[in-house]
């Protein structure tokens, strides 16, 4: 029903298989909405699965720096430092496209 924290915990629970089946599909797609709605928890998980390529998310440290920018700007300190440690194996380029992503993000947000 658009709860960005519950939509977090049910990500969770498909994770972990407590209460429904084990379904990554299901982790991701709930973990993006929750992203999708601001909710900075969220934004840091789904940039920790870009950052890995884990749960069938393709690897992408843009879109990790991405997702790990907009939950930092919301004051994550966890973030900021996943934060950080990514933008020293960037090149320039790809962190001015992580940065144009989290801006158009900003603007186009829900």
């Amino acid at each position: 029903q658009g709860d960005a924290k519950a939509q977090l915990v049910l990500a969770e629970r498909y994770y972990k298989g407590e209460g429904v089946e084990k379904d990554d599909a299901e982790t991701v797609k709930w973990v993006r909405k929750s992203a999708d709605q601001g909710y900075a928890h969220a934004q840091f998980s789904l940039g920790g699965l870009y950052a890995q390529g884990a749960l069938g998310v393709p690897k992408d440290i843009v879109e990790a720096h991405k997702w790990w920018h907009l939950a930092t700007a919301q004051g994550h300190e966890d973030a900021r430092k996943n934060l950080d440690k990514i933008a020293r194996q960037m090149a320039p380029s790809q962190l001015a496209e992580a940065e144009k992503r989290a801006r158009e993000w900003k603007k186009n947000e829900r």
